[in-house]
This record gives C-alpha cells, structure tokens and sequence, in this order.
C-alpha cells in the first residue's frame, strides 16, 4: 500500500530490495504538513475529520505515486516520501520537484473547498531536499518499516517548516535545484536552519507560468540586488509589493530591509 504500483512490481520480481538492513545511497526527500490541523481536529466534528484527511492523504499518495515516489511515513496529517529509492531514479530531484508541485496545485484546491464549506482548513507546506542517508527495512522480524535515517532527510523536514517564516508553501534546497536543468523557480535566501552550522541556500519552484510573468522576474532581480548588497533593492523590493502585494515572499524579504537586515542571510527561529 505504501509502494507505487510500479516500484510494487518491481520489487516483486526483486525481491532482495527489501531484506532486513539498510544502504547508505543519494535520493531525494519529500516532507509535508497540514498548517495548524491539530487546532482544527480539536474543534471539528470527528467525522469530518475522518473524511477530510482521508481523502487528503488518498489524493497525496496517489500523486506521490504519478511521480513513483516512495511513501516512507504517514504522521498524522504530515506525509514522509523519497525519491530515487528502493529502485534507482537518475532524475529523483527532478520528479520530486514536479511532485511538490503537484501536491501544492491539489492542496490549494482542496483548502478553497473545505473553507468554503466553512471548514477553515490550513495551508499545505513542502520540504525538499537530496542527499546521502542511510535507506532500507527496519524494524526486525515483527513490523516492516522502509524508510531513511541521515542528515539529509532531517533537511527536508526542516525546509518545510522553514515555509512558515518564509511565507512559501514549498521550500526546496540548493542540492535539489543543482540536479535540474532548466530550474524554474526563485531564490528564497541563504537560510541557517535552527541547531545547524552550515548555511544553505533555498529555493521555490514555480510552475512555468508563474516562473516567467513580471512579478517573478521583478522579484528575481530585486533579490540579485539584495544579494549584490545594492542598497536600490530596498526600493525594488517596495515596488513590487506596490504592483504585487500578494506575494509573501516577497513583502517577507521587505519587512527584513525595512528592519535593517539588509541581507539574504536568514537565521531561521523554528524548527
């Protein structure tokens, strides 16, 4: 149940994919969550609740599996999925991105319908992030558990909660967007994720349209500036909250000039 149909049938003829024990490779990991969900469980009829999220993790797991991702976990209403594993994916980044993507055009929709049935359902947020972690079965003789321990995918869960500050729905890092040609997306900042050393840099991926209308390529020379230390980006940045004042990402790296923090260095607060 917790296999694409595609992995499902390979493992099937494969079946030491899945021995006892674990490999230490690259993928790709995929994490989400559902905004403020516990407050809304807690003053929501039960079932409701039980309607909502199923069909919420059905439709999750059915995109993760157009994209033959891997669900490692579900928490909740948080769902956990890797790319480039059990079964070896060249293009894990690649179909992990068009994933998180796809998940956000459903999440919104469904948020609009449940809101509008007077349900004040949260927002969807998306982690993503690639690299080394130790991937296999755990668990022994009595339960099955395939999934993935290592510093890479503790990345991707913090990406996603970076969202929150951000004010963006999927946050993915530099090691995602390094593995795909023809990246369509925008800098979000040089982030210090919370209890880390090193910084990395993020990124949002943006659908095609998004990626090439004004307001994008504005925001992405204002940020260039803000990068450059160009103290005119200030003022750039002003502009386009003036012409596009729906963008949180963009009135979020404002806020930061108009307090002084003239930079793109972030230290994120949570984790």
């Amino acid at each position: 149940r917790y296999f694409s149909p595609q992995v499902a049938q390979a493992l099937s003829q494969n079946p030491e994919c899945l021995m006892p024990g674990g490999e230490r490779r690259f993928a790709t990991f995929l994490f989400t969550d559902l905004a403020d969900f516990t407050t809304l469980v807690e003053s929501t009829d039960s079932d409701v609740i039980v309607a909502l999220l199923n069909e919420y993790l059905d439709h999750l797991a059915q995109i993760i599996f157009e994209h033959e991702g891997t669900v490692m976990k579900v928490v909740g209403d948080a769902v956990h999925a890797i790319f480039g594993a059990p079964l070896d994916q060249p293009d894990h980044a690649k179909r992990a991105v068009a994933c998180a993507l796809a998940i956000d055009a459903y999440a919104v929709k469904f948020q609009a319908k449940n809101n509008a049935n007077n349900v004040p359902l949260g927002l969807t947020r998306i982690g993503v992030n690639s690299g080394q972690a130790i991937i296999g079965n755990f668990g022994g003789e009595y339960f099955f558990d395939y999934t993935a321990y290592g510093d890479a995918v503790n990345v991707a869960a913090r990406l996603e909660g970076a969202n929150k500050q951000l004010g963006t729905r999927i946050c993915i890092s530099e090691s995602v967007v390094e593995q795909i040609d023809g990246f369509e997306g925008r800098p979000a900042g040089t982030l210090l994720l919370k209890g880390k050393t090193q910084k990395l840099k993020a990124f949002e991926p943006l659908t095609k349209e998004k990626y090439e209308s004004p307001a994008t390529i504005g925001y992405i020379e204002a940020f260039s500036k803000l990068e450059a230390g160009d103290p005119v980006a200030r003022q750039s940045f002003a502009a386009l909250v003036g012409q596009y004042d729906d963008d949180p990402l963009t009135n979020f790296h404002l806020g930061r000039l108009l307090a002084d923090e003239a930079s793109v260095e972030i230290e994120m607060t949570a984790k």
